[in-house]
């Protein structure tokens, strides 16, 4: 299948025995230098660190099943995407690399979206382990504050769990762990009130690869959906794994909840990071 991508996206090419080979870049909107830490060296991350770059956001993505027209790596680009723009518009924030393994039911038998090719699942207290490891690591760097972002609604007590467990542990210093629960909470109610103002049905809406699931994507990685298969989602529901109609998905109106789980996440995590320790 052949993939299309943002006008507005840059390429790095090659020619390879004679095929010209083409990488899309990733870029940050503004220009500058990255956020991602791991399209950075470490002395770029000691540099951010003593300019005052303290905060970290973890993005919690999954790897899933999002019925037959979106791709399997939805919740991760989304998380990675995101994440990005919310720390640029923080400036005093890196983001580390998605966790793309996370709890999606039993394996055997398979339960929520292990009925579905693709999907991966890890137990609850490996997917808690992987977190308190990585906001150590960041302790030990300099990071104070270790923010858990996560695009899926399945595992959202369990961030508030470990976020818990690290301050516990953490007591008095200097870094604590900020599990902004807005951000999944922004596509939940302000994304949706906003859909169902253009007039979309709660049918239509969703509540897994539905229309506002689906546009979302839209508007963050079109090439990663795939609207010809809109109407056979629709028709196959739960069997197919979708629960909602993404026919009336647009990138217009995945852009209302990229503008509101931006401005609703930024706002929360400057209010966490002020709150005293």
């Amino acid at each position: 299948m052949i993939k299309t991508f943002l006008p507005a996206q840059r390429f790095l090419c090659a020619l390879t025995c004679g095929w010209l080979l083409c990488i899309p870049l990733v870029a940050q909107a503004s220009g500058g230098p990255s956020v991602y830490i791991e399209e950075m060296t470490t002395k770029e991350v000691s540099a951010a660190l003593r300019a005052g770059k303290t905060t970290v956001i973890i993005p919690i993505g999954g790897t899933e099943q999002s019925g037959p027209h979106m791709d399997i790596g939805k919740h991760n680009t989304r998380a990675r995407i995101l994440s990005g723009r919310i720390a640029a518009l923080l400036g005093n924030a890196l983001v580390a690399p998605v966790l793309a393994y996370t709890p999606e039911g039993k394996i055997d038998p398979p339960t929520q979206h292990m009925g579905f090719a693709g999907t991966i699942s890890i137990p609850d207290d490996v997917f808690k382990g992987v977190l308190l490891g990585a906001a150590r690591s960041f302790k030990k760097h300099g990071f104070t504050d270790i923010v858990l972002l996560g695009d899926h609604g399945g595992y959202q007590s369990l961030l508030a769990a470990v976020a818990k467990q690290y301050n516990q542990e953490a007591g008095h210093a200097p870094a604590r762990m900020l599990h902004i629960a807005a951000y999944y909470r922004a596509t939940q109610d302000t994304y949706v009130a906003a859909l169902k103002a253009k007039g979309l049905s709660t049918q239509e809406i969703g509540t897994h690869a539905g229309s506002a699931d689906t546009s979302l994507l839209m508007a963050l990685a079109p090439s990663m959906v795939h609207p010809e298969l809109f109407a056979e989602a629709a028709a196959a529901g739960w069997g197919g794994g979708t629960l909602g109609d993404p026919r009336a998905s647009s990138a217009a109106n995945g852009q209302l909840g990229v503008d509101a789980l931006v401005k609703i996440s930024v706002d929360s995590i400057k209010k966490a990071v002020a709150a005293p320790r």
